[in-house]
């Protein structure tokens, strides 16, 4: 069963064609990141104009590489939420409009829930077996930090998340305050690479440990940087201030996973999200957790497609459908349990007004 996928939440325009929720036939990501770094951040009005340029292209491209037509696909999956209303907007539209002209089933996905699902992606066809539930599955990206049980497909329980800024919003913003560019995860990461950090510096920085909580907190650690920066001033010390701010980072998430997960008992652990592609975290985790981690590669920890198609394939052989009147999500939480709903296939009735 083949699945296309698309996905425009945030700045990356994505198509992918994904067989049975787990085979990646294609997968094409047009990225923004040179677009927006002049700003320091995303500026939703131009990645709304960039989309409307660059998605349907995207979306040959992906098909031509996956080899197959239109009439191949079973579904299409389109992220409703959350993410940037405009962005969303041109996604979501341009699978409706194909969802009519081909009489293809639409399926509306969460980003969120669809970041979890590239741990089911088996990009290189290694055969590896897919993850087994109970699993607790940590998402941090840029907008997200959450922590949470998934019993079985569409079946979640939440156990904590951010109480102020995600992660990945944290090293953006830190990256700024160190002059370092944008995205802030990838630059804190490549000035961090082989820094030593002195004991005195770490311990000026702090871990929000929320006792009896699995919820996180990276304003304070935020602001303790901005401290420093105006402290030291010309003489900033920057890759030694990120090594310690991502560090801090690091032992917050893994401290929370590894405990919850001895808590819970889950079989495994899936990490997913931008920030889940930081090298130190991978690591980190890796030697500290109870049970078997599973990492995508980075390509999906970022925002692309391929995990909207293989999160979509689940949700549609479920028998999930959205219609035609699916509106955009732009404030969508985390993945809800599956409920049926009667959806109508085509359009609503048009409305005759006496004349």
């Amino acid at each position: 069963m083949k699945i296309l996928g698309i996905e425009s939440s945030c700045d990356e325009s994505a198509a992918a064609v994904v067989e049975d929720g787990r085979r990646i036939l294609s997968n094409v990501i047009a990225s923004q990141v040179s677009l927006h770094a002049r700003y320091g951040g995303v500026v939703p009005e131009v990645a709304s104009r960039r989309h409307l340029e660059s998605l349907l292209p995207v979306i040959e491209e992906a098909m031509a590489e996956a080899g197959c037509g239109w009439n191949d696909l079973a579904a299409i999956a389109v992220t409703v939420g959350p993410g940037l209303s405009g962005s969303l907007l041109v996604g979501l539209n341009t699978a409706k409009a194909i969802s009519f002209a081909r009489d293809l089933p639409l399926v509306a996905v969460s980003h969120l829930e669809a970041h979890i699902y590239a741990n089911w992606l088996d990009g290189e066809g290694s055969g590896a077996q897919p993850p087994r539930f109970p699993l607790l599955a940590l998402i941090v990206s840029g907008g997200h930090s959450d922590l949470l049980v998934m019993e079985d497909h569409g079946r979640y329980r939440l156990l904590g998340r951010t109480r102020d800024d995600a992660a990945g919003e944290a090293f953006d913003k830190v990256a700024r305050l160190l002059g370092l560019g944008f995205p802030g995860g990838p630059a804190i990461e490549r000035v961090s690479t082989g820094v030593s950090v002195g004991r005195g510096l770490s311990q000026r920085l702090p871990r929000a440990v929320l006792r009896g909580s699995y919820d996180f907190s990276f304003s304070g650690l935020k602001t303790a940087v901005l401290r420093l920066a105006r402290e030291y001033g010309e003489d900033l010390p920057r890759a030694e201030i990120a090594a310690a701010f991502q560090e801090a980072v690091v032992e917050a998430l893994v401290a929370k996973t590894a405990r919850a997960a001895r808590e819970e008992r889950v079989t495994e652990i899936v990490v997913s999200g931008g920030v889940a592609a930081n090298r130190l975290l991978r690591e980190t985790l890796a030697k500290r957790a109870p049970v078997p981690v599973r990492l995508p590669p980075p390509i999906l920890c970022t925002d692309n497609a391929a995990m909207v198609g293989a999160c979509g394939y689940f949700r549609f052989r479920r028998g999930e459908r959205a219609g035609l009147d699916q509106d955009v999500l732009s404030g969508l939480g985390l993945p809800q349990p599956y409920s049926p709903r009667p959806v109508p296939r085509r359009s609503p009735a048009i409305r005759r007004f006496p004349r």
